[in-house]
């Protein structure tokens, strides 16, 4: 099975370079990364190398029109969730494979019907470890509780889920062991880790481009 990381920011948006970054993720279990911006390619040092692109607005027509310029069937395009009538318009959204950043947004956001429209549309919920690893106090709580309710809906609904370090440097990333641990935290059992972390390469294999939303 291949474990994926599903966002990593290499040098310009980082501060290591992206074969410093690929090779760190080799020695820590991985055998693919989403690289977010940088330099495109398909393998690297051994590892499979997928093209990510990160798309932020709260206009909806705003991110139709960056994934019609982003969306060549090789690039992963990732949108960041907003509030719950954009994070609708997004799922239902042609070629949207991956919604970013829901623990960032209000609770009700994403409900029980957002939860079984991402699993209808195969549309996957990222679930982003960096703040677990580098807040403290009540802001690592909230982000917590927002996971372990993510968790529930997935449990019930059985939409996708992807896991990232979402890295900025080769110190900030994080071996196989140590996410499956990270995501005990919030109840995703060692199973539940090792399928999100194939989830990419299925949402690849699937009829449609890949695309990220966060």
């Amino acid at each position: 099975m291949i474990a994926t990381d599903a966002a990593v920011h290499p040098y310009s948006s980082g501060n290591s370079s992206l074969l410093r970054m690929v090779i760190t993720a080799r020695e820590l279990g991985f055998d693919s990364v989403v690289s977010i911006g940088g330099e495109a390619a398909e393998e690297i040092e051994g590892v499979q190398l997928l093209h990510g692109v990160v798309l932020s607005s709260g206009n909806v027509q705003d991110i139709r029109g960056q994934i019609r310029k982003a969306g060549d069937g090789k690039t992963l395009v990732m949108v960041n969730a907003g509030d719950y009538s954009f994070n609708r318009a997004i799922l239902n959204m042609k070629g949207v494979h991956i919604l970013r950043h829901i623990e960032r947004t209000h609770k009700k956001s994403f409900d029980h019907i957002m939860a079984r429209m991402a699993a209808e549309r195969s549309v996957a919920i990222d679930i982003d470890l960096h703040p677990v690893i580098h807040s403290r106090g009540p802001p690592r709580q909230k982000v917590l509780q927002r996971y372990r309710d993510l968790i529930r809906l997935h449990s019930r609904y059985g939409f996708p889920v992807t896991v990232s370090s979402n890295a900025y440097s080769v110190l900030e990333q994080r071996s196989v062991r140590d996410l499956v641990l990270l995501c005990s935290l919030f109840g995703m059992e060692e199973e539940q880790v090792g399928e999100a972390l194939a989830t990419i390469g299925k949402l690849r294999s699937g009829r449609r481009p890949v695309e990220v939303v966060t």
